[in-house]
């Protein structure tokens, strides 16, 4: 297990963040908010999916106005995002939102922060400022002479010092950029400055196939140095895979249980068996497994019980026929065609002892 920094500890909802809180997943619905039927049902799938949190858009007053009955619907912590405009954030509150995502710095002044902070403080909600690479202001622009670590870093100490004018200190913080490494320096600069929890992600990461990736190595490199403390792999399309992929990212890791995991060798000249069409059968049957359990598909009779010997249960095929194995011992050998309903019902016995 990675020594994570110890942050400030805050609560969304139900959800804690910070300290030695697990490291919870987010994502954001891509639905209007003022269709609740939509939006409900998306969030319902990303709970499902494993989500922690989810953020739903507040472009309007019409939008914040609903949210109470999205609320009311579900029961995981929803977040307002909000840009520029107060009004939103203290309709949002008042609506019950669980966390405001806001900069205080773009409301409008003083006055406005502090009617925010005043609601934010009689209902507990914590504040997320967000600082993304491509919103930096022009002064800071000009004087790091782009979009840089320290740019992103200062930006957001400038919103936090509003905040914490007005003492409040119920601050997450993220710092996003499409490009990886910029993302991992803005981190490890800002886990130096301050110990308020951080949301890590990599923004406008992509489609399923760039994003996966850079999200991947940009958030896992990062939990691997224990900076973050909760995190949303952004891609373009359906925000339910944005949560497996974070699920299994935190899971590659050691740092989150639950589901199954699948282990299948990446074949080679040994293999005689279909092993792409039985790992991915595979794959689509553990789907709605919720327990741990280790599963592997190996192509190699010879190697497979002994390169997969952690695995609760696997299978290994050769030449029209295969073997059941458990921890690495052989149960039993059975044709090629019954392996995966074999291996299942192994499962089974696991999971329903």
């Amino acid at each position: 297990m990675f020594e994570r920094k110890l942050t400030r500890q805050i609560q969304v909802g139900k959800v804690k963040i910070g300290g030695n809180a697990p490291i919870s997943v987010q994502s954001m619905t891509n639905t209007k908010t003022t269709d609740t039927k939509s939006t409900v049902a998306q969030i319902l799938r990303l709970q499902e999916a494993g989500c922690d949190i989810v953020r739903v858009a507040v472009p309007d007053m019409d939008a914040a106005k609903n949210l109470h009955e999205i609320i009311s619907a579900v029961d995981v912590p929803i977040i307002a995002d909000i840009h520029f405009d107060y009004k939103l954030a203290l309709e949002s509150i008042a609506q019950g939102v669980a966390a405001l995502r806001l900069n205080p710095g773009n409301i409008g002044g003083a006055a406005h922060v502090r009617e925010v902070v005043a609601a934010a403080k009689e209902k507990n909600i914590p504040i997320r400022i967000g600082v993304n690479a491509g919103s930096l202001s022009r002064k800071l622009l000009q004087k790091y002479g782009g979009p840089t670590a320290e740019a992103l870093v200062e930006s957001a100490l400038e919103h936090v010092q509003i905040l914490e004018a007005e003492n409040f200190f119920d601050i997450k913080i993220s710092l996003k950029a499409h490009d990886v490494p910029l993302t991992l320096a803005a981190y490890r600069l800002i886990s130096e400055k301050v110990n308020y929890p951080l949301h890590l992600g990599i923004t406008e990461a992509g489609t399923a196939n760039t994003g996966v990736i850079k999200s991947a190595v940009g958030i896992g490199a990062l939990l691997a140095e224990g900076i973050g403390d909760t995190i949303r792999v952004s891609l373009t399309g359906d925000p339910a895979y944005e949560v497996k992929v974070a699920c299994e990212i935190l899971k590659s890791l050691g740092l989150r249980d639950g589901g199954a995991t699948l282990i299948a060798c990446p074949t080679c000249g040994r293999t005689t068996i279909n092993l792409e069409e039985i790992a991915a059968e595979v794959e689509k049957k553990l789907a709605p497994v919720k327990k741990n359990i280790t599963v592997a598909v190996m192509g190699c009779i010879v190697n497979g019980p002994g390169e997969a010997r952690t695995a609760d249960v696997g299978i290994a095929g050769s030449n029209g026929e295969g073997i059941i194995f458990r921890k690495g011992e052989i149960v039993r050998r059975v044709p090629e065609s019954e392996l995966v309903t074999e291996l299942f019902k192994e499962i089974d016995n696991i999971l329903i002892p």
